[in-house]
C-alpha cells in the first residue's frame, strides 16, 4: 500500500514545494508527497493520506474541520487540529510556569468593546473598574499588548506608560489581548522544534525589517545558555505536543524568557529564514514526515498529544517529564558549537 504525505498550504510556496520535492528525491519505497487535493469531505471517511502537514488551516476553517475529520480516521495531521484550535498564548505561559520556563509576568484583558449579541448583563462577573494599578505595578512602566490567541505581529503594542496603555486600547476593539512586561533583552533567539526532539537554535533580530531578522551578529552564546535554550524548547514542545513550532527567546540578565511559542504553521521561507535554515528546516521535516508515514496505521488515531494532555487525563500533576539524558544528548548533537549575538547598545 502506498502510504501518501500531504502538504496544505495557501499562498506560501518555497517551503511546500521543497519539502515535497525532497520526500520524494528520497524514494523511500511505499511513500510519496504530493500537495493535499480536496475534492469531497464526507464524515467519518478518509482523505486518503497517512500524513498532512498543516500550513493554512489556521486562516481557512473549512481546512480545520476537514483535518479533525482526516485525524479521527487515522491520519496523523501535523500539527494536531484539535490541540492547535484550544490552544492560545495566556494558556501557554501559565503552562511554561508549570514546567519551569520563565516567561514575561502576563496578564490578560477583557475585550474593549463588548462582544456581538452581548449587554452589560453578560460581563455582571467583571468589576469596573479593574485594577489597573495593581496592573501597571505588576508588570512594570514597559510593556506589550498583544492579542491573547493571535500571531504575525498582528495588533501588537509596544507601550511606555499608563496613558499610553488606555489609548491603545482604545483601538483593539473586540480583542482579547495580553498585557506583558518587556523584556529588554542584550540576546534574542527563534528556536525551530520539530517531532519534540529535533531543535535549531537561530540568531534573530526582531527589530529588523522581516527579510532581515536572522541576521548574523558579532559576540558569542555560551555553551550553557544555548544547552539551556535547547532544553526549554523540548520542555514547551513536549508539553503542548507540537510536531512543528518555533519557540522564541529574549535574554535579560543571562536568563532566556520564552516571548513566543504558539507558532505551529511557523514561517520557513527561504527568503526570510536564510538558505542554511531553510535547507535544514526542509530535510528535517521531510525526515519526520517520512517517519511518520511509516508509523500510520489505518483508522488508528496518530495524533500526537502533549504531556500536559496525558498528565490531565491521567490525574497526575502537570510538570517537565521531558527525559533529562535525553536533553542533554540532544543539547550536545543538535545545538550549534558557536553562534552569534547582538548586544543591547
Amino acid at each position: 500500500m502506498t502510504k501518501k504525505i500531504g502538504i496544505l498550504h495557501g499562498m506560501e510556496s518555497s517551503f511546500p514545494e521543497a519539502f515535497v520535492a525532497r520526500i520524494n528525491e528520497k524514494n523511500v519505497s511505499g511513500i510519496i508527497a504530493e500537495p493535499v487535493m480536496i475534492d469531497k469531505v464526507i464524515q467519518g471517511e478518509e482523505q486518503g493520506y497517512a500524513v498532512i502537514f498543516d500550513r493554512i488551516s489556521q486562516d481557512i476553517p473549512f481546512y480545520r474541520g476537514m483535518l479533525k475529520n482526516a485525524a479521527i480516521t487515522g491520519t496523523a495531521v501535523v500539527n494536531n487540529p484539535f490541540w492547535w484550535s484550544a490552544d492560545e498564548k495566556f494558556f501557554n505561559n501559565s503552562l511554561a510556569i508549570k514546567v519551569g520556563v520563565p516567561v514575561p509576568k502576563t496578564v490578560l484583558l477583557p475585550s474593549k468593546d463588548q462582544p456581538n449579541d452581548t449587554t452589560d448583563k453578560s460581563f455582571r462577573n467583571l468589576k469596573f473598574p479593574m485594577d489597573w494599578d495593581g496592573m501597571f505595578k505588576y508588570l512594570g512602566p514597559s510593556m506589550f499588548m498583544k492579542p491573547f490567541d493571535g500571531g504575525g505581529w498582528k495588533s501588537v503594542y509596544k507601550l511606555d506608560s499608563s496613558d499610553d496603555f488606555f489609548e491603545k486600547y482604545n483601538e483593539t476593539g473586540q480583542l482579547v489581548m495580553l498585557l506583558q512586561e518587556a523584556i529588554e533583552f542584550t540576546d534574542y533567539f527563534r528556536c525551530y522544534c520539530i517531532g519534540g526532539k529535533h531543535v535549531r537554535i537561530m540568531r534573530y533580530e526582531p527589530d529588523n525589517p522581516h527579510h532581515l531578522r536572522y541576521e548574523s551578529a558579532k559576540g558569542e552564546a555560551s555553551k550553557e545558555l544555548l544547552n539551556t535554550i535547547h532544553d526549554y524548547v523540548l520542555r514547551l514542545n513536549i508539553a503542548l505536543g507540537y510536531d512543528f513550532n518555533t519557540v522564541e527567546f529574549a535574554v535579560r540578565d543571562g536568563i532566556p524568557y520564552a516571548i513566543d511559542f504558539c507558532n505551529p504553521a511557523p514561517d520557513a521561507d527561504y527568503k526570510s529564514v536564510g538558505q542554511e535554515n531553510f535547507d535544514w528546516v526542509v530535510e528535517t521535516a521531510a525526515d519526520f514526515a517520512i517517519e511518520k508515514a511509516k508509523q500510520y496505521k489505518p483508522g488508528v488515531m496518530n495524533l500526537t498529544w502533549g504531556t500536559f494532555m496525558q498528565q490531565t487525563i491521567s490525574g497526575k500533576k502537570i510538570e517537565n517529564v521531558s527525559e533529562k539524558k535525553t536533553v542533554a544528548k540532544k543539547a550536545a548533537t543538535d545545538a550549534p558549537k558557536k553562534i552569534t549575538v547582538r548586544k543591547a547598545k
